[in-house]
């Protein structure tokens, strides 16, 4: 089986497009799971620009990220540095390897990762592994089949289909939000329940730009026109689907 590709990529405008994300704006459905002195692990972390919300949150307790790209670890490691913040740590490691010990960590979280993945439920395993017993995990990914745009047409349909299928075509799945708490629960999650909300962009081009530069470097310049075109539409909206997900390794597993 071929390696997960990371369809994104890390070009300027995808590190603008991940980087405004905060826990915040992005994680607001963990912050309640979040305590002072707790050890947490971010997997997938990017950036750090989530990472370092975590950090703040948790006081005299520590974060350490992991990405599976060093150039991200190294944005990571500099933007906590230049922000100040003694008690994030970041390293270059795998969702389905990670490089910790069993029941090392209080909290393990993942944002915008398990779409990307061919084997989530694989990573779910190793985020329950290094979890303490009674510890959380707090996930999140989009749900492209309650993506809401508008107003549509044919073209706008086929380039949204289109971008849906260099992820597919790289191992992800734009639909597993959706499955999240089942994955979970075959993961050996207990007490698992998820929730979904809307992110509306505003201007649109926060979202086509991205799109459209992908599909342009797959070759697909009339698709990549159809969304910078459909930027420009007055009235016009896109709204992501964001499902989370929260589940408890058991005390006894």
């Amino acid at each position: 089986m071929s390696a997960d590709r990371y369809t994104l990529g890390y070009d300027a405008a995808a590190l603008a497009f991940v980087g405004r994300r905060t826990l915040q704006s992005h994680g607001a459905f963990f912050i309640e799971h979040l305590r002072d002195g707790m050890q947490v692990l971010d997997v997938g972390c990017g950036p750090g620009s989530i990472t370092s919300g975590i950090a703040t949150r948790i006081g005299s307790g520590s974060v350490t990220g992991v990405d599976l790209s060093e150039s991200q670890v190294t944005l990571a490691k500099q933007s906590a540095a230049k922000q100040g913040i003694a008690n994030a740590r970041f390293r270059v490691g795998s969702a389905y390897e990670l490089p910790f010990a069993e029941a090392q960590f209080d909290a393990v979280f993942s944002h915008a990762l398990l779409e990307h993945l061919r084997e989530p439920v694989r990573a779910m395993r190793e985020f329950l592994r290094v979890l303490k017993p009674s510890g959380v995990m707090g996930v999140a990914t989009p749900d492209w089949s309650a993506f809401v745009y508008g107003p549509s047409s044919p073209a706008l349909v086929a380039a949204v289909k289109a971008y849906e299928a260099l992820q597919v075509a790289n191992g992800g799945d734009v639909n597993v939000g959706h499955k999240l708490s089942q994955y979970a629960v075959d993961a050996g999650f207990a007490e698992v329940k998820q929730q979904a909300r809307y992110e509306n962009f505003e201007p649109l081009s926060i979202i086509t730009d991205v799109l459209a530069a992908k599909l342009e470097q797959a070759g697909h310049m009339e698709h990549a026109g159809t969304l910078r075109e459909f930027e420009r539409t007055p009235h016009a909206m896109f709204a992501e689907a964001w499902v989370s997900c929260v589940g408890y390794r058991p005390q006894h597993a």
